[in-house]
């Protein structure tokens, strides 16, 4: 594990999960009742910076932006070392030990790391793009995993804020996209 000695940089973790069931279904409820505890421990975890969340609630679990079964999770943090201590060396880990009673098995990557400029916040389309990069051309300073990953410095040339298109009025509305250009879609609250 590589960590971060670039204090200008913030880690986004973004993963996703196919559910095995609809998220309403009697078979998820106990995944459901965790949600609240593990996000309430991410939000207190030393090193917590942000975490993607629908519009009036508290969790992504209504975003469905990589299709109707699939639900998203998405974070950002101070260091590498943060996040691998919250996903490993929390009640996290229990959690994620019960993952096959939840989710599909994964056949391709599901979880990317990329490095943001501290006080960034990553839109779920550039958390996908950054997801199709690893996917495509495997981990590199762009887009990585926790087994191959790089520090900030290492990512510098990849630090940037991805430019905001202009407008085009024709263009279908994104329902993804955020009301607000600097603040993500499904963002309530940032840390």
């Amino acid at each position: 594990m590589t960590g971060s000695t670039h204090a200008a940089a913030h880690l986004a973790q973004f993963n996703i999960g196919t559910l095995l069931h609809p998220l309403d279904d009697a078979r998820l409820a106990p995944f459901v009742e965790l949600l609240a505890p593990v996000n309430a421990l991410a939000d207190d975890t030393p090193g917590f910076v942000w975490r993607l969340m629908e519009d009036g609630a508290d969790d992504a679990t209504g975003l469905r932006p990589a299709g109707p079964d699939a639900i998203v999770n998405m974070s950002v943090w101070e260091s590498l070392e943060a996040l691998w201590d919250f996903t490993y060396r929390s009640g996290h880990l229990d959690v994620m030990r019960r993952r096959r009673e939840f989710f599909q098995r994964h056949v391709e990557a599901h979880l990317v790391l990329w490095w943001v400029p501290a006080g960034h916040r990553p839109t779920v389309a550039e958390a996908l793009d950054r997801l199709a990069d690893l996917r495509a051309n495997g981990p590199s300073p762009r887009a990585f995993t926790f087994v191959s990953s790089y520090t900030a410095a290492e990512a510098a040339a990849h630090l940037t804020t991805p430019a905001a298109a202009p407008a085009d009025p024709a263009a279908p509305t994104d329902p993804a996209a955020p009301a607000d250009p600097g603040r993500p879609a499904g963002d309530v609250a940032a840390v």
